[in-house]
């Protein structure tokens, strides 16, 4: 992992905390006498003869037990150095999505890359309130504002954060450490995080361990970060699934409507063997006809169905658990899934491929973007016509009550089935209304990436 050269150093010779004295009540000369204390105890040294060398691009770790002066070193680095931002202090807009609030004058895939490396990987968080977030999940939201904030202005004083993780889970708070240290590394940020325990080491990898142990003494570790896999990576296994384990999951994803098709293989990711599942991959069989399939293979599947039965899958879902998105779980999965499908190809189309390459470093190959079919952009033009927006608050009403808008709905809803299944008419015709709004409002906007993975052996057959 790369590091900046650029390096500010704080030299704290000496950090008290003062103590006020105590009231000579009764009850203060009471416990004096009994244990032999001073009523006006002499000022506690924290921290004396402390460096700290606060280099771009990376990542200071103070730990020690409640009252060792962790909070007291990160004041001091704040009075020292004014353009200091402490995660625990900055207020994030309450009435904004999470989305509008992070990176605000970036690209909308930085700003999302921010958010993913603090532990917010699901499209449907970015689009809430700060306000209407958990108390884990605005302490994630708050960490990406102050990133965002400090690339932004490009600032080399360190960002501060007390209580590093402590709302978390502890798996979360792992994943999160290792999605902030590939950041910090990536970004040229400066990072000073503060924690009593040290279960984050091995996935945050600090640059510089600052161990404070009392009397004012504090042990110093340097280390060079590497890349490794995340640190509760080694127990995973991966092992095959039926179609109702995605149930569990299909709540985790942002388009949880989805049709999957007909499915032909599922494997679930766990924690350890018959643990808890964090993730799962589905296989499909493949619609009948796509451009970017036909153009990657020179056609072979052309009005060749047996063919492409024979020969290829569609990976039609993953859904990595939100608590441990972005730490590489997703690429494990489908690397160590493709070639068991027993297939020649396999290939995929995700949205998600804007914004996170998680495919393309599981071995497949980014063959490019799926535009939308004539038919379906016809109908949509109809739609816009009769002023009809899919993301408007009255659509589903719209869809309800007008029957013109219905039929336009029903049909493109139904050239997606088709896409998926070879079929889908009859789906349509015993679906409501409102359901059939909110299937075209997730599929309508879709620009999918197309992807393609093919076994290595068989490469030079075609």
């Amino acid at each position: 992992m790369g590091s900046g050269s650029r390096t500010i150093t704080a030299r704290i010779s000496k950090l008290a905390a003062p103590l006020a004295p105590a009231g000579l009540t009764p009850r203060v000369l009471g416990v004096c006498r009994w244990f032999g204390l001073e009523p006006r105890p002499r000022p506690r040294v924290l921290v004396s003869h402390l460096t700290l060398e606060l280099r771009a691009g990376s990542i200071t770790m103070l730990i020690g037990p409640s009252g060792s002066g962790k909070t007291s070193i990160l004041r001091e680095l704040m009075a020292r150095f004014p353009a200091t931002c402490d995660v625990g202090r900055v207020s994030p807009p309450a009435n904004l999505p999470v989305v509008e609030a992070v990176a605000v004058d970036r690209p909308l895939t930085e700003a999302l890359s921010i958010l993913s490396a603090c532990g917010l990987g699901e499209p449907r968080l970015w689009l809430r309130r700060f306000e209407e977030l958990s108390d884990g999940e605005r302490f994630r939201a708050r960490l990406a504002y102050t990133l965002g904030l400090h690339l932004s202005v490009q600032s080399l004083s360190p960002i501060l954060c007390d209580e590093f993780a402590a709302p978390l889970h502890r798996r979360a708070a792992k994943a999160m450490a290792f999605g902030l240290r590939k950041l910090v590394s990536r970004t040229g940020l400066c990072f000073v995080a503060a924690g009593a325990n040290d279960d984050l080491i091995a996935d945050l990898q600090p640059d510089r361990t600052v161990r404070l142990v009392g009397d004012g003494q504090a042990l110093v570790m340097l280390a060079e970060p590497v890349d490794r896999p995340v640190s509760f990576a080694q127990g995973l296994t991966i092992e095959p699934a039926s179609r109702r384990e995605y149930d569990r999951f299909s709540a985790m994803h942002y388009r949880s409507r989805d049709e999957l098709g007909f499915v032909d293989r599922c494997f679930v990711m766990r924690e350890e063997p018959d643990g808890e599942p964090l993730g799962i991959v589905v296989y499909a069989h493949p619609p009948l006809e796509l451009r970017l399939r036909n153009q990657a293979t020179g056609g072979r599947f052309q009005r060749n169905p047996r063919r492409l039965n024979r020969e290829v899958r569609v990976l039609r879902r993953l859904v990595i658990h939100p608590d441990v998105r972005g730490c590489g779980l997703g690429q494990r999965l489908v690397g160590e899934t493709l070639p068991r499908v027993g297939t020649r190809f396999v290939e995929c189309l995700a949205n998600m491929g804007q914004v996170n390459p998680v495919f393309e470093k599981a071995g497949m190959r980014r063959i490019g973007l799926c535009g939308q079919p004539p038919e379906l952009k016809r109908i949509q033009q109809e739609l816009a016509a009769l002023e009809v927006d899919p993301l408007s608050p009255e659509f589903v009403s719209q869809v309800c009550r007008r029957p013109r808008v219905r039929r336009l709905v029903a049909a493109a809803v139904r050239l997606w089935y088709r896409g998926l299944t070879g079929g889908g008419a009859c789906r349509v015709e015993r679906q409501s209304a409102a359901f059939l709004a909110r299937t075209y409002r997730q599929m309508a906007g879709s620009a999918p990436v197309y992807y393609l993975w093919e076994r290595p052996e068989m490469k030079d057959e075609r």
